[in-house]
């Protein structure tokens, strides 16, 4: 099935084979000095977005 989808929506979220929606962290574009290695590392993952609404207008 093919959506026209929002350029918005495109540019922050990824929809996976299954339906599944990730997202990127935030926290991870400046201000990086001060935070540690690992938790740079954790936040450079994409996420699985749970609390995303389900009646956005694609």
């Amino acid at each position: 099935m093919f959506f026209i989808m929002r350029k918005a929506f495109t540019k922050r979220f990824k929809i996976t084979k299954k339906g599944k929606i990730l997202r990127r962290s935030a926290g991870i574009s400046h201000f990086l000095a001060k935070k540690s290695s690992k938790q740079t590392h954790r936040k450079k993952r994409l996420k699985q977005s749970v609390d995303f609404l389900l009646d956005y207008k694609l």
